[in-house]
């Protein structure tokens, strides 16, 4: 990749080049003045005799006065015009930098998207499994156990889930497809969820819910983003509520990956910060250690704007892109944000 700071460094040597001849320039023009002020002592010392040589001599004189104007001047153009190549020169580093970020971020919050959408798919699928609307019709104990079975086939096969769960009209979990894993599943009430509630309320077997990012008590204070859907008699699309299915997608591994696999090079890597934001610009996913989920960034867009970049600072950058969706998931607001500081530019 060619570095547009190149064109800024690349001025200032020619800069620092022209300055240096320059400083010759005045160096011998002071030389040869020196030596036309002796002669004319010298001429003015020998009278008459020297008369000759005390007109070539101030001639000299005046020719060496005349190139240090000439050169002084030529210092003045110079730097007006290395100033405005400088100038040009960092703003194309801020353009292709920025840019860069931008579409970068872009292609972060695109496949954090095409991933959820598939979840919306899975979560309505499942919901018509036969397995899980037997459980949720008879309540029986051999009933949900098949539920639970099946639904840990589910997981063996969907290794971006920590578990998927039955719940029947009241809010209690029949089924979970990670029992060992997490003990405490099967026999809490989630009633109270949003998830749960969402999906009560849904009227059609097209339609799920998608929650914010979370951390789930009943799997270990796990990173989830939790979807939803009705569980109807019959695996109908507007037959009765009989139940609600949720799917735990494994947020923080998930998401860790997206981070992992942005385009950078190594160099570019330790000077950015990428991270996935909510659409109140609290972060839920970070390349960065220090920075705790929730935590506020100050993002600079542009009206009308869904992708672009902003100036932080001297030499700061941040490139981000609002969700753009994925076919029939739209996204909650979401943004996929790199922040960079440029490479060292020589002043």
């Amino acid at each position: 990749m060619i570095e547009p700071e190149r064109i800024v460094s690349l001025s200032r040597e020619v800069e620092s080049l022209a300055n240096r001849g320059v400083s010759d320039i005045h160096a011998i023009t002071r030389q040869t003045r020196l030596l036309a002020i002796n002669a004319l002592i010298e001429a003015a010392h020998a009278g008459k005799a020297g008369m000759g040589f005390s007109v070539v001599a101030e001639e000299v004189k005046n020719i060496s006065e005349r190139i240090s104007k000439i050169a002084s001047g030529l210092t003045e153009d110079l730097q007006v015009s290395v100033n405005e190549l400088t100038a040009l020169g960092r703003g194309m580093c801020f353009d292709v930098r920025g840019q860069r970020l931008a579409d970068l971020s872009l292609n972060m919050i695109e496949i954090i998207d095409r991933n959820l959408y598939e979840r919306t798919c899975d979560v309505r699928w499942w919901a018509t499994d036969a397995s899980l609307v037997d459980a949720l019709t008879s309540h029986s104990p051999e009933g949900c156990a098949h539920a639970s079975e099946r639904l840990g086939i589910i997981l063996d096969s969907y290794t971006v889930y920590l578990d998927i769960w039955v719940a029947d009209n009241s809010g209690r979990i029949l089924a979970s497809g990670r029992p060992g894993t997490f003990g405490k599943v099967i026999g809490a009430n989630v009633a109270k969820e949003p998830w749960f509630k969402k999906a009560m309320q849904h009227a059609s077997g097209d339609q799920y819910f998608a929650g914010e990012i979370t951390a789930e008590p009943l799997l270990n204070d796990s990173q989830t983003c939790t979807f939803s859907a009705a569980v109807r008699s019959k695996a109908g699309k507007q037959t009765p509520v009989i139940g609600v299915i949720g799917i735990f997608f494994d947020w923080k591994n998930q998401a860790d990956s997206v981070l992992n696999g942005v385009r950078l090079s190594e160099d570019e890597r330790s000077r950015s910060r990428l991270m996935i934001i909510d659409g109140n610009h609290k972060i839920i996913a970070s390349s960065d250690t220090q920075n705790q989920l929730g935590e506020r960034i100050e993002l600079q867009t542009k009206a009308a704007q869904t992708s672009g970049y902003s100036i932080l600072s001297k030499n700061l950058i941040q490139g981000y892109s609002i969700t753009p969706g994925f076919e029939t998931y739209a996204g909650m607001g979401w943004l996929g944000v790199i922040e960079q500081h440029l490479p060292t530019i020589d002043a």
